[in-house]
């Protein structure tokens, strides 16, 4: 099995910001390659999953990885058990949501991600929980970029921000998104990752327009693999992000699941490849806690030399 070539200075591996590893990586005209994880819900057979892909995805050394977190902060106490787990081995960026809570104990979680071996945080506003829908009028904390004050207030920790390459589901259009990644930067933000998307121009397009609000952080593309079709299209439209229409006619006509998934991961690590072709500082590929399809996009995206 193939191995990044990385020299490590610590058990917990050789970077501690992703704006180091994004550095080292650039010096060396390399892209950097990290993956997302979720905490499992409470099955014994999804930790069991979790804990396997981790080490499979361990074993082509990632420059960085994440670990989400839930609406309101609704899985804290897991999250924070995974991020502490495996930042023993690997930089791991906390995610962090704000909506709902207060000044108080959201800097208390912090606090916490600090403890647990965390360097950097990914902040973000979050969706209003379930249980309480009214969240975003009735939280003290209204968006990501009062997180961003906050993280950068009370901590020492990196920060990065969401990107957005095909709109946010709530802005009027890209200028107000780039708009706002420029004020994210301004309150203390080094790096940026996307949601999902499926064609290079919508990576493109929002550097570009980035960089004409004065957003020069890097923008790290979140590639989810097209390991599980159906799976993916569902997320797809919960997400808003728009499927090319030759890839779905491909998808729908596919004789069987297997035939349908040799379609869409050749189209993920063509995906991969133009990406990294088109100035990308790097990959991160959402795992969906499985390591098989996303170490085929690493693999086949050149990123394990």
């Amino acid at each position: 099995m193939p191995v990044c070539p990385l020299l490590r200075k610590t058990s917990a591996g050789p970077f501690e910001t992703v704006t180091e590893a994004l550095g080292t990586r650039s010096g060396r005209q390399e892209p950097s390659l990290s993956f997302e994880f979720f905490p499992p819900r409470n099955q014994e057979e999804a930790a069991d999953q979790l804990w396997r892909s981790f080490d499979a995805l361990m074993e082509v050394s990632p420059d960085f990885i994440s670990v989400t977190y839930g609406a309101g902060g609704s899985n804290r106490e897991t999250s924070l058990a995974v991020v502490e787990r495996m930042a023993r081995d690997v930089m791991t960026i906390g995610h962090l949501t704000c909506v709902g809570g207060s000044r108080a104990s959201t800097a208390e979680t912090i606090s916490r991600f600090e403890d647990a071996g965390v360097h950097s945080i990914l902040a973000l506003r979050g969706d209003a929980p379930q249980d309480n829908p009214d969240a975003l009028k009735t939280g003290e904390l209204k968006s990501a970029l009062e997180l961003v004050h906050l993280v950068r207030q009370t901590s020492n920790l990196e920060v990065g921000v969401a990107a957005f390459p095909e709109v946010h589901p709530e802005s009027p259009h890209m200028e107000h998104d780039s708009m706002v990644l420029e004020m994210k930067q301004s309150a203390g933000a080094t790096y940026a990752m996307t949601q999902l998307f499926f064609t290079v121009d919508a990576y493109t397009d929002l550097v570009s327009s980035a960089k004409i609000a004065g957003a020069t952080m890097p923008i790290i593309p979140g590639l989810m693999p097209v390991g599980n079709a159906a799976k993916v299209l569902r997320m797809a439209e919960m997400s808003g992000a728009a499927i090319p229409v030759e890839l779905l006619k491909e998808l729908e006509n596919a004789g069987s699941d297997a035939e349908a998934r040799v379609i869409g991961m050749e189209y993920s690590i063509k995906l991969a490849r133009d990406l990294v072709d088109a100035g990308a500082p790097g990959l991160h590929i959402f795992s969906m806690n499985l390591s098989k399809a996303a170490l085929e996009v690493a693999r086949g995206a050149g990123l394990c030399r």
